[in-house]
């Protein structure tokens, strides 16, 4: 697992109160007071730690190879998950995943970026990075639960699309495009949830729903932290500062107005307790489609429109 460095004190403290358990195992001798007053030290560190993180820090989360992906809450919210695959022009991107599968007994599509765990897994994922024939596929899943009137579910987290020669050669701008202009005239409820990464144009592409929720620990913004340290200082080891100036936190985008709902994570984030964040996800899901339930397929196309035209409103004063 990943050793982030403000978690150290923690693990630390931690390795301490095993050594002592294991100590009192192996001797015999009781040491169940300095055990018991150094788990309360952990737990007020613990509070101490992921109560006040900084964006920087956020982001840390929001990248760690264990946090769980689409696949693996698709699993455990999804019933008869059914897998399809292919864009039906050029191949099949395995950075994007979906299918049909049934939420509460209801039929929906549902589709994600996908990133692996280990160097194997993120090489055949591609990182999370969609090429063209990915978020085509994504159109095509979308085009048909349009057709045949399921909700779509949308799980972002991709750093952005793959910025490589060949996915611009197979028209990755126009791809993304496109995405963008048909999700905003499908006629079904739509929820696009960011549990992870949410980088630019490539999360952008699955996210224009009637509802967009964050996952506590997540980010949302139009560049990388180093992306954007690179363009203002030309250094990007100025991640932090650009990442702390840039409000593209969970918490930030919902005072905005561009997140509709910041989804509960475990204390140290989703990868703590997979199962309990599946079941907020679950909530939230459930509560959106209730809503929008509400509405006919005209005004589902209406509400979307009045969500993304109210982002950055102004006031003008002559």
């Amino acid at each position: 697992m990943a050793d982030l460095s403000f978690e150290r004190p923690l693990i630390e403290l931690r390795k301490k109160i095993e050594e002592l358990k294991r100590f009192t195992h192996l001797e015999g001798i009781d040491f169940s007071n300095e055990i018991e007053e150094l788990e309360k030290k952990a737990k007020d560190l613990e509070q101490q730690i992921y109560g006040k993180m900084t964006s920087w820090q956020k982001t840390q989360i929001a990248r760690l190879p264990q946090r769980p992906t689409t696949l693996d809450y698709i699993e455990r919210i999804f019933t008869d998950f059914i897998e399809l695959h292919g864009d039906r022009a050029f191949g099949d991107d395995k950075a994007i995943v979906g299918g049909i599968a049934k939420f509460n007994g209801i039929p929906v599509t549902v589709i994600g970026h996908q990133k692996g765990r280990d160097t194997k897994e993120n090489i055949y994922r591609n990182f999370g990075m969609p090429h063209p024939e990915g978020y085509r596929k994504a159109l095509r899943l979308m085009q048909q639960a349009d057709k045949f009137n399921r909700p779509i579910i949308c799980f972002i987290d991709t750093p952005g699309a793959y910025p490589g020669i060949g996915a611009e050669e197979r028209g990755q701008s126009e791809a993304i495009a496109r995405n963008l202009r048909e999700m905003a005239l499908f006629q079904v409820p739509m929820i696009c949830i960011v549990i992870g990464e949410g980088g630019s144009g490539g999360a952008l592409a699955l996210g224009v729903g009637n509802y967009l929720y964050m996952l506590e620990n997540t980010i949302y913004s139009v560049i990388s932290p180093e992306g954007a340290a690179t363009i203002l200082w030309r250094d990007g080891s100025k991640a932090e500062k650009a990442a702390n100036s840039m409000k593209i936190t969970a918490q930030d985008l919902f005072h905005f107005g561009i997140c509709d709902g910041i989804i509960p994570e475990p204390l140290g984030g989703a990868h703590k307790d997979v199962d309990f964040q599946s079941m907020q996800i679950k909530k939230y899901i459930e509560q959106g489609l209730k809503d929008l339930s509400a509405l006919s397929r005209e005004e589902l196309v209406e509400h979307r429109y009045h969500k993304f035209r109210s982002i950055g409103e102004y006031v003008s004063i002559i």
